[in-house]
């Protein structure tokens, strides 16, 4: 199966997270091209034990993120022909999406124009691991033939997103549920999808990641809904306290279960 073979170009202990559905990825924003903020999300990455950075499309971002973390990087746009010279520089996977910071702007990404992105990508880059975000925004039916369709269309991970959408009403833990559910519902209906699919296909399941509005109390349960992985960005990038950031990264890590090199206590 060549997503398989893609996959299994990944450093040894990026497959062993997915593998045993424990990856932990930390977000700095597909827009943020401040490199002084990165670096800060970076270092605290490394420090913290995530298995993998996501940073924007730029091919500085990733020798920077590398650099500071000593962690594989992933890049993430809309635009496919960006992707090839940030491989260039180092990035270990791509991913369209999340569509996130593009909400308020009032754009809004289609399952049709998400399947071209893919399948150009694929074009360009026919053997790089290519990560795709299934948008929010579609009903979670069409979120599930979507994902299909990706896969089909040589998406080698499948990730989810909802935090912007939701709109919690409680505080402490409870309001943490309210705002994760709408990813954890997506990785709960997409990876059985999937799993389905994979059935028929009698291939290996595409992994799923969890991925927006996230913290330590909801990872374990993306885990649960069938998610090989999470994806973090603004519980720890929101922070200005470089500790407080390491601090939630460990946090993260706990929840999902160690290791990632075993966390060094700095």
């Amino acid at each position: 199966m060549v997503a398989k073979s893609r996959l299994e170009q990944l450093p040894s202990a990026l497959q062993a997270a997915l593998a045993d559905r424990r990856l932990l990825k930390v977000i700095a924003g597909l827009t943020n091209f401040d490199a002084a903020s990165v670096e800060r999300i970076c270092r605290a990455a490394g420090l913290g034990g995530a298995d993998l950075i996501d940073v924007a499309c730029d091919p500085e971002l990733v020798q920077l993120a590398a650099a500071v973390s000593g962690l594989p990087i992933c890049v993430s746009a809309v635009e496919p022909e960006l992707f090839a010279a940030a491989v260039a520089a180092g990035a270990a996977m791509v991913e369209i999406g999340n569509y996130d910071a593009f909400y308020p702007l009032g754009r809004i990404f289609d399952a049709a124009e998400v399947l071209e992105l893919t399948r150009r990508t694929r074009e360009l880059l026919p053997e790089v691991v290519l990560s795709v975000t299934v948008p929010h925004v579609l009903p979670l039916d069409q979120q599930e033939q979507l994902a299909v369709d990706l896969v089909a269309a040589g998406a080698d991970v499948i990730q989810t997103e909802g935090g912007t959408s939701a709109k919690p009403f409680s505080a402490g833990s409870l309001g943490l549920i309210e705002k994760a559910a709408p990813t954890l519902a997506a990785a709960h209906s997409i990876s059985r999808a999937l799993a389905a699919a994979d059935s028929v296909e009698a291939g290996s399941a595409a992994p799923v990641l969890c991925a927006s509005g996230l913290s330590a109390v909801t990872v374990p349960m993306a885990i649960a809904a069938g998610a090989a992985g999470v994806g973090v960005g603004s519980a720890i990038n929101k922070l200005n306290d470089p500790l407080a950031m390491v601090a939630v990264v460990r946090g993260l890590r706990e929840a999902l279960g160690m290791p990632a090199g075993t966390i060094v206590v700095a």
